[in-house]
């Protein structure tokens, strides 16, 4: 009779008993990908109040605040700068990550993330520094994990952006590594890991166009349409896939 009323008050204490850290984790990457930015943030943010400097929370929550600013209204100064103060506070996530578990490739991952958003907002070229540190962080991402998708792509998306301006241009800035040839490897390279996210696919063929190597990439944007919806912004990077393929189809 003890015995039975120690389980049922051990059942009890479940479960009325807090979440455990990895129950708010699953939770938080829930609301994540139902496109629940703000309640995954707020629910990471509890979480690290429980269990401060754990490296798993703080990189979800620069990955929540990142997704926020993307969606932020960025018409007028004050709201252009709400969303810069948001770049920097995912940055900032990010930080904390890194320095709470230096071998975590996801806690780099999202620091290049941030720091790539922060660089794009103020202008790649007059940040050559943050720019550089992008590099280095998905670098380190990639050295902890050879199967970080994401790095990956961060890593040809950042060779991409600079291959818009000649060499000739960036050499004084720091910024002359920068290649079209890398930016296509390293896309390449992200499909090949994760071929169903949109937004890979999408820039690895705008990098193929921008190679005239036309036929590869509508070979990319025909699959994009069968790919399902993972991101917030799939529905439109469709919508911008199906408008590029009918036009390489004129050409």
């Amino acid at each position: 009779m003890k015995s039975l009323a120690l389980v049922l008050a051990a059942v009890l204490l479940a479960a009325f008993a807090p979440p455990s850290l990895q129950e708010q984790i699953k939770l938080s990457d829930e609301l994540f990908n139902k496109f629940d930015n703000k309640g995954a943030l707020q629910m990471l943010q509890k979480a690290n109040q429980e269990y401060p400097r754990t490296a798993e929370v703080l990189w979800r929550m620069s990955r929540a605040e990142t997704h926020i600013a993307d969606h932020m209204p960025a018409v007028t100064d004050n709201e252009k700068e709400a969303q810069l103060k948001a770049y920097e506070t995912a940055r900032s996530y990010a930080d904390s990550a890194v320095s709470a578990d230096p071998k975590s490739s996801m806690a780099y991952t999202y620091r290049a993330v941030a720091n790539g958003k922060i660089a794009l907002f103020k202008g790649v070229f007059s940040v050559g520094p943050i720019v550089k540190q992008v590099k280095d962080d998905c670098e380190s991402a990639i050295a902890l994990d050879q199967n970080n998708a994401i790095a990956y792509y961060i890593l040809g998306r950042t060779h991409a952006k600079l291959a818009e301006k000649p060499k000739m241009f960036r050499w004084p800035l720091g910024l002359a590594w920068g290649n079209l040839d890398d930016a296509i490897k390293f896309y390449r390279k992200a499909v090949s890991l994760d071929p169903n996210f949109v937004m890979f696919r999408l820039d690895l063929a705008k990098a193929y166009s921008r190679d005239d190597e036309d036929q590869k990439a509508k070979e990319e944007l025909r699959v994009i349409p069968s790919i399902p919806v993972r991101d917030q912004d799939d529905d439109s990077l469709k919508v911008e896939a199906g408008k590029l393929l009918a036009e390489l189809n004129k050409g």
